[in-house]
């Protein structure tokens, strides 16, 4: 189904640390072909979800929203008031960071063709 959460992604200074305390605490263990230096996919978790590499902590976890056609919703947050960035492309689709209205925000996805259910 389209038009709800897809996936998130928690940031993180230490993906081997981060994959250490996780796989600990919820018996997370790591899909190691969808990974690289600085993303640890979760194996078999659903929603999809996974840990990216970042500078800082942050202390909440990035959203993506699942949805058909993200060109079309990114003009959608525009004329709704919030701001969408460039979509970037990736194996897994297409992905952008976007804020509604009032600042929040949150990332649209656009699985790649292999992947839609």
């Amino acid at each position: 189904m389209m038009n709800q959460l897809g996936y998130f992604t928690l940031g993180t200074v230490d993906i081997a640390k981060a994959k250490a305390f996780y796989g600990a605490l919820f018996g997370w263990t790591f899909d190691d072909d969808a990974s690289n230096e600085t993303y640890a996919h979760v194996a078999g978790s659903d929603p999809a979800c996974g840990f990216t590499k970042v500078e800082r902590t942050r202390d909440h976890a990035d959203l993506y929203f699942r949805v058909e056609d993200i060109d079309a919703m990114c003009a959608e947050v525009n004329r709704l008031g919030g701001r969408a960035a460039l979509p970037s492309d990736s194996d897994s689709g297409r992905s952008v960071s976007v804020c509604d209205d009032q600042g929040m925000s949150f990332s649209l996805w656009q699985p790649a063709a292999g992947l839609v259910d």
